[in-house]
């Protein structure tokens, strides 16, 4: 793992332990992933003198240079393709979608060609490519800014999949994705993008493809993702004052899915909720319910519920309060299990 970085502006060494926000713990991330091997490279539209839209490339241009920051054209595929062609020629390049919902023009690079050199070339071919995205709703945006496209990935053998919750796991989980010899999506929640939390950047993070257990419980599991974390984190704060105790589990990784938290868990609670934006049908919710239904089906005291988005295309942002799951939608879903 990258060593901590150097401020380049005053030429002292970053705090090993700071205050941060999820998207400044990114951009350490990207820094010391950067400082650490010549071959990390970025690019997308404006990560460079703008320092990218969310500012997460923020100085990045002006410490490592215009040939490793790239500011590329308004052309997603170009950008995928760029990216695979680099990983070709022995880089390990940082793809930034601007938006979620601009990811599909280069869709097809990604589930046709990123997915598929690495088994095509028979092993031969490496594609250590991580492409960023901005995922999910919250941020009052217009059309084509808030979405969850993070199924349509995991569901393409071939790529990596994971989403970040916090500014531990942003910094961490960016560099062990960028060291990765596979493609990696890289989903980050936007709404979430300003939460601060404390960052050591000395200790040993855990692997890259594993959920985590933030908080123990013996009355409901409830596991979730990205955007979702923090509100299954306040619901379980307040089903707490009504003496409820809920297991809440990030799941972090969505292709590969770690579920052994989440059987374990569901094994001593009898419960499963499962909490995540995007749409229900065909989803990673209805995936895990699955396969929670298959390993623990003489442990289930309720069915498996959703709290999710719906089936709809996202809403207008004056609408989209209505649309993502929030506390009250949660802890209803847990109300309903008990009722079983």
């Amino acid at each position: 793992m990258a060593a901590p970085t150097m401020d380049r502006n005053t030429g002292t060494s970053v705090p090993k332990t700071q205050k941060v926000t999820i998207g400044k713990a990114l951009n350490l991330g990207l820094r010391a992933a950067m400082d650490a091997d010549p071959k990390v490279v970025v690019l997308g539209e404006d990560v460079g003198k703008l320092g990218g839209v969310f500012r997460v490339t923020d100085g990045l241009q002006k410490d490592f240079g215009e040939q490793r920051v790239i500011d590329t054209p308004l052309a997603e595929s170009g950008i995928i393709g760029t990216a695979i062609g680099l990983a070709l020629r022995g880089y390990r390049p940082v793809a930034e979608i601007q938006f979620d919902g601009f990811i599909f023009p280069g869709f097809d690079q990604i589930v046709s060609q990123l997915a598929k050199l690495h088994y095509r070339s028979r092993g031969q071919i490496r594609m250590p490519v991580v492409v960023r995205v901005p995922f999910g709703g919250g941020i009052g945006a217009v059309e084509h800014h808030s979405e969850s496209p993070e199924s349509y990935f995991a569901h393409t053998a071939g790529l990596k999949v994971v989403a970040c919750s916090n500014p531990v796991d942003a910094y961490w989980m960016i560099q062990q994705a960028i060291q990765s010899d596979d493609p990696v999506l890289f989903f980050e929640p936007k709404q979430r993008y300003h939460e601060k939390a404390e960052l050591d950047t000395t200790v040993t993070p855990g692997p890259l493809f594993a959920s985590r257990v933030l908080r123990t419980g013996s009355t409901v599991t409830v596991a979730c993702y990205g955007p979702t974390v923090k509100t299954c984190l306040e619901a379980a704060t307040a089903a707490a004052e009504e003496g409820l105790e809920l297991e809440v589990v990030d799941l972090r990784s969505l292709s590969p899915l770690d579920l052994g938290p989440v059987f374990e868990s569901v094994r001593r609670t009898g419960r499963l909720v499962l909490v995540s934006e995007a749409p229900p049908e065909a989803s990673i919710t209805s995936e895990i319910t699955t396969r929670v239904q298959e390993e623990c089906f003489y442990s289930l005291e309720a069915p498996i519920l959703r709290v999710t988005g719906f089936d709809t295309p996202y809403p207008a942002s004056k609408l989209e309060d209505d649309f993502l799951p929030d506390l009250d939608r949660v802890l209803h879903a847990v109300e309903r299990s008990l009722g079983w």
